[in-house]
C-alpha cells in the first residue's frame, strides 16, 4: 500500500513548500562565513551584469577617445602609444552619426506621412473593422435588449458635438 503522501496531490506540495521555506533562512551561519549573503540560488540577474558591464565599457570607451582626441600626439608617443588613427576621424565619426540620425529621423517622419490617409478620405471614418448598428426591433417595450458593440456614425457625433441647443 503507498502513502497518501507519495502522489502529487496539493497537499504534499504544500506541505513540501513549508519545509522548504522553514529551512531557508537569509540569516543561516554557513551563508554568513562565506561572506556572501546570498545562497547559490540567488545572485545578480544577467540583464543587471550586462548592464553593468555595458556602462563600465561606455566610461572607458568615451575615455579612450577624448583622450585620443584631445591629448597632443607627442605626449601620446612618450607615454608608448604610437598606432592610433588620424585625428580626422575624431570629427568626422561623430558628424556621421550626427547626421545619419536627423536623416533617419527625417524619412521616419516623411514615411508616416506618405502611409496616413488624407484628412478629407472616408478611410479615416471607416475601415475593414467598422460596424453598422443593427435595429433590432422590440415586440416588447419593457425589455430593450443590449445593443451589440458598433460604430458611432459620424453623422450622430456631429449632432452631439455641435448641435446648438441653445437655439
Amino acid at each position: 500500500m503507498e502513502s497518501p503522501h507519495s502522489q502529487n496531490s496539493p497537499r504534499r506540495t504544500l506541505s513540501l513548500s513549508k519545509k522548504r521555506r522553514a529551512t531557508a533562512s537569509c540569516f543561516d551561519p554557513d551563508e554568513i562565513s562565506s561572506g556572501f549573503g546570498l545562497s547559490g540560488d540567488h545572485g545578480p540577474k544577467p540583464s543587471e551584469v550586462y548592464g553593468f558591464v555595458g556602462s563600465i565599457t561606455t566610461v572607458v570607451a568615451t575615455v579612450i577617445f577624448l583622450v585620443w582626441a584631445y591629448v597632443p600626439e607627442s605626449w601620446l608617443q612618450s607615454v608608448g602609444i604610437s598606432y592610433y588613427p588620424s585625428r580626422y576621424w575624431a570629427l568626422a565619426v561623430p558628424t556621421y552619426v550626427m547626421v545619419t540620425i536627423v536623416l533617419m529621423l527625417g524619412f521616419y517622419i516623411g514615411l508616416n506621412f506618405i502611409s496616413t490617409p488624407s484628412p478629407a478620405s472616408l478611410n479615416t471614418v471607416f475601415d475593414e473593422f467598422s460596424r453598422d448598428p443593427l435595429s433590432l426591433e422590440c415586440t416588447l417595450e419593457d425589455e430593450k435588449p443590449i445593443e451589440p458593440i458598433s460604430d458611432i456614425g459620424i453623422d450622430r457625433i456631429n449632432d452631439i458635438m455641435f448641435k446648438n441647443n441653445a437655439a
